[in-house]
């Protein structure tokens, strides 16, 4: 499947991706006319900014299993539950609930008790999904095993008990890998090494010891003798996007490409705000007591406006006890 840019003369406009597999578990695709930051940045976000939903908070009410609570509550926070559709979910932060609510989070619970001699296995499938949620999806756990049973939880003997109550949150995988919509991200740029950023350890032979990957017969091999090319820049870019089964690679992909221009929408208006450009920035900024003529002085302020022979309190100079430390009056300064 091929996505081409408009031409004209012959050269492509703009970027342009070519989809080589597809499946609803993997993606692999290529990725053209663009630059090496740029494909890079593309990487970064599909793995660590593109948001989902999973277990962040476990109330644990009884459990006399073998595996403590904070144990159990990490394998809870591991199961991979259903993202479709994130945007209708407020992170919890800009909610303006007291704690949680259906706009903000998903309620799970669980109950299970081992009455038998044989042991008793939890699975994700024993998760009870609470209705109160943006829709019927989003939250329930991602089931793929052909048993239909899910991640394991524990292991219960016979009179071992769980219960628990389980809320799950929206989040990106910056803040903690359980928020990750990928397992894996492979990604490839001049396979034939051309350009060498990469310097090849070996020992004999290195292309023996370094065999060439599947994308080495999708471009042109160097030719013997060949001068090396100082201005040559990479424009071929390989994916191989991997998801964790809470989302459809796809989807990773796009949500990805629009963080990336929601970040770059933020850093161009934050750069044109010092232009008249109107409108209100929520970005990072820096303390009230910095802003203003604070800082445009000869030097002898502090931000806070202050003299610099004063202290943010009014004081002097003078310690504690009346004096600088070299026994100077405060009043007099130094001499």
């Amino acid at each position: 499947m091929e996505y081409d840019t408009m031409m004209m003369d012959g050269e492509a406009l703009g970027p342009s991706v070519k989809i080589s597999a597809a499946d609803s578990m993997h993606v692999d695709f290529e990725l053209n006319n663009v630059d090496l930051s740029f494909a890079n940045s593309l990487r970064r976000v599909i793995q660590a900014e593109v948001p989902t939903i999973a277990i962040d908070l476990v109330e644990v009410e009884i459990n006399n299993s073998v595996l403590p609570d904070e144990f159990v509550a990490h394998r809870l926070g591991l199961i991979p539950l259903d993202s479709r559709e994130i945007d209708q979910l407020n992170y919890s932060r800009d909610c303006d609930c007291d704690q949680s609510c259906g706009k903000c989070t998903v309620t799970l619970t669980l109950h299970a008790k081992c009455t038998s001699d044989e042991i008793m296995k939890v699975y994700a499938r024993d998760l009870i999904v609470d209705r109160d949620r943006p829709n019927n999806h989003i939250g329930n756990p991602v089931i793929t095993d052909p048993e239909g049973l899910g991640s394991l939880i524990c292991k219960l003997r016979k009179d071992q008990e769980i219960k628990l109550k389980c809320i799950a949150k929206k989040g990106i995988a910056k803040e903690h890998a359980k928020w990750a919509p990928t397992a894996a991200v492979g990604f490839e740029y001049d396979p034939h090494n051309k350009l060498r950023h990469l310097d090849l350890w070996y020992e004999t032979d290195a292309q023996a010891e370094w065999p060439k990957s599947k994308y080495a017969d999708w471009e042109e091999p160097p030719a013997e003798g060949e001068p090396f090319d100082y201005d040559a820049v990479p424009s071929r870019f390989y994916y191989e996007v991997e998801s964790a089964g809470n989302m459809e690679p796809d989807t990773i992909i796009q949500e990805g490409i629009k963080e990336l221009q929601r970040k770059l929408a933020g850093l161009i208006h934050g750069l044109g705000e010092n232009d008249g450009m109107n409108g209100d920035y929520d970005g990072p900024r820096s303390p009230d007591g910095m802003d203003g003529a604070g800082w445009q002085d000869q030097g002898y302020t502090t931000p806070y406006g202050n003299p610099g022979g004063t202290s943010a309190w009014g004081g002097g100079a003078a310690t504690s006890y009346g004096t600088t430390p070299y026994a100077n009056s405060g009043s007099n300064g130094w001499n």
